[in-house]
């Protein structure tokens, strides 16, 4: 079923009711998804779409939606364990958050949040750097896992890398797995990618967009002839930058917003 659809029927004909995350992702219940079922077979068999929604509603709710304050312990739980070393806890953290919410919820709603945190509190001496390279590391590998298939439809392509002394990757990580729900195909080369290896994986793959994540302003610069040469092979948008103008002036486009913004608004 399309989002467009479901919110339809959700609005139209109050068929579905969901509670919301902070970040305003819907959270389904079995419920949900049995009257979506039951009015679908509905319509297939000659109901009008009304009347469909007017019997498919008389489904009894069996299963509350899992409520806000379930995931908000959960981020809790996750956070004080990655907080204090403990990766079995940690990891039993967040397999209670994909076995409960959706990934965008997962990633929108408590991973992001507890990075842009762990890098406040590094930059003002409150947190180490090994628990900076602790946490990093386990949510890496844990978001590289789910990552195995986000190559796989036949969606348009994006090729995701960081530009060369960009040591770290885990939010381009994250903004490939959020925009392959979207239905990309993703190539990811990943940390500190040296620019002709980029432009050689450009000609060979010739993909739809290519998005390179930069940090720091002074390597962007360093690198301003190298990325207009990119740009002129392929669509090019530019992460984590703030310098539209020169981004624009390289003949790139600039990704606006944080990682969640970015991956929504991205189009072909």
């Amino acid at each position: 079923m399309s989002r467009e659809l479901l919110r339809a029927w959700e609005l139209r004909y109050g068929l579905l009711r969901p509670s919301r995350t902070a970040g305003g992702f819907r959270l389904y219940t079995t419920s949900d998804e049995n009257r979506v079922h039951r009015m679908t077979q509905l319509i297939a068999g000659g109901l009008s779409a009304a009347e469909a929604a007017r019997q498919a509603a008389a489904v009894d709710d069996t299963e509350a939606a899992v409520p806000p304050s379930a995931v908000e312990d959960l981020a809790d739980r996750l956070r004080t364990a990655l907080d204090r070393f403990d990766g079995p806890a940690a990891h039993g953290a967040l397999d209670l958050l994909l076995a409960s919410v959706s990934l965008d919820v997962v990633l929108a709603d408590v991973v992001i949040p507890y990075l842009r945190d762990l890098g406040d509190r590094w930059a003002a001496g409150r947190a180490s750097v090994a628990l900076e390279h602790f946490a990093s590391h386990l949510l890496r590998g844990r978001l590289v896992a789910l990552a195995r298939d986000w190559g796989a439809g036949d969606g348009p392509s994006v090729l995701l890398a960081c530009l060369p002394g960009e040591a770290h990757d885990i939010g381009l990580v994250i903004f490939g797995l959020l925009v392959a729900r979207r239905g990309w195909r993703v190539t990811f080369l990943g940390a500190d990618t040296p620019l002709d290896t980029l432009e050689a994986s450009v000609r060979t793959l010739r993909p739809t967009l290519t998005v390179l994540a930069a940090i720091e302003p002074g390597r962007f610069a360093a690198q301003a002839e190298a990325i207009r040469a990119i740009a002129a092979l392929t669509k090019t948008a530019i992460a984590g930058i703030a310098d539209e103008q020169a981004i624009t002036h390289l003949g790139a486009r600039p990704l606006r917003g944080d990682i969640v913004e970015a991956a929504a608004s991205l189009t072909p």
